[in-house]
């Protein structure tokens, strides 16, 4: 029986009637579509279900694993008393780290632009015992750490961004940002505002999209890829959902050789995704505005350290680190990338492209 069609029953208690609803049901002997993993959405009734998938190197559903935490932590040494700032909360995974380093002393702000994910992890860690005394969660971009700073009247010791995207909402194919799975062609981190992917393909000219496939992800096959995009788009065959973009992808690398297209598509897929994404959220130009503001919302000797997962942001952030260290506005910058460990890797393959660089404070 699946999600769609589980059945419903009325039960009595305290002699009214109520509807009681069985859990989702699935073919087979394991769930296999997002919905259908109702142990993994529930880690604290299921730990031990959400522990074996996390050691067989996967990400349980509707959670999202942290990477590089040790590394963080090691770096910012985050003490008792101290005022700091995530400025990408997520699912919550370093700001709980961050949090216990404070001691219940001093206070730590987080922001998110997701309306959905933000409210679900401002709830869990009020469960976990920081509440509103110790953590602050606003739904802001990062872009405006200027205005957060200015209306807390404080500066940070320390700061972290993560930029990845993360697991739950790559896994939630009601958000569209895998071509793994059937849904909208959305990808925006704020689903109530700007227009979706899809939106954003109607009207596009050929030398726009290819620019944005080769600038936002060095798509090889860009030019490809565009044409068959708008060649649909001109015989009227739209691209709203995730597997109208992935079979676009497929037709358009059709001259591909066999033996080799099916890992070229896995890979432009990725690639075209990544793209759509970063340009429907406007990523690069969030990611430029947060670094220029940097420097004057952190406290002298305040540290940042910053994730990137993909070449264009590690090279956004390393330009404006070296920079501001030349303009005497950083005291010290990482001269090379911390990466995770192997083992990291190996229990979470969504670690391998992560890149980390920080920056100390004059």
């Amino acid at each position: 029986m699946t999600d769609q069609n589980r059945q419903e029953t009325p039960e009595k208690r305290d002699g009214q009637e109520t509807t009681h609803r069985r859990r989702v049901r699935y073919s087979g002997t394991h769930p296999k579509s997002y919905k259908e993993k109702y142990k993994e959405h529930q880690p604290e009734k299921y730990a031990d279900t959400v522990e074996k998938v996390i050691r067989k190197g996967g990400t349980p559903a509707g959670m999202h694993i942290s990477i590089c935490v040790k590394e963080i932590l090691d770096f910012l040494q985050i003490r008792p008393g101290q005022t700091g700032l995530d400025a990408t909360l997520g699912y919550g995974g370093h700001t709980r780290e961050m949090l216990k380093c404070l001691e219940n002393q001093g206070h730590l702000y987080a922001l998110d632009v997701d309306p959905i994910e933000s409210a679900k992890t401002k709830e869990r860690l009020a469960q976990q015992g920081f509440g509103e005394d110790i953590l602050t969660v606003r739904l802001q971009n990062f872009a405006d750490i200027d205005l957060v700073a200015k209306e807390t009247g404080k500066k940070f010791d320390f700061i972290l961004a993560d930029l990845g995207v993360s697991s739950m909402q790559i896994d939630n194919p009601d958000r569209g940002f895998s071509y793994k799975a059937e849904g909208p062609l959305d990808l925006r981190m704020n689903p109530q505002k700007g227009i979706s992917a899809a939106e954003r393909l109607k009207g596009i000219s050929l030398e726009e999209l290819q620019g944005m496939l080769v600038e936002n992800s060095d798509e090889p096959y860009a030019k490809e890829i565009a044409r068959t995009i708008l060649g649909w788009q001109k015989r009227g065959r739209a691209i709203e959902t995730t597997t109208n973009l992935r079979d676009a992808i497929e037709e358009a690398l059709r001259f591909i050789p066999e033996k080799e297209r099916k890992e070229a598509v896995k890979k432009s897929c990725a690639r075209t995704f990544q793209a759509l994404r970063i340009d429907v959220n406007s990523e690069f130009e969030v990611l430029y505005t947060f670094l220029e503001k940097l420097p004057e919302v952190l406290a002298p000797e305040g540290r940042v350290a910053i994730l990137t997962f993909h070449s264009g942001e590690d090279r956004l952030v390393k330009q404006s680190f070296r920079q501001f260290y030349k303009e005497g506005l950083y005291r010290e910058i990482s001269r090379e990338v911390i990466r995770p460990s192997a083992e990291e890797c190996a229990r979470n393959s969504r670690a391998k492209s992560t890149k980390m660089r920080w920056a100390i404070r004059a």
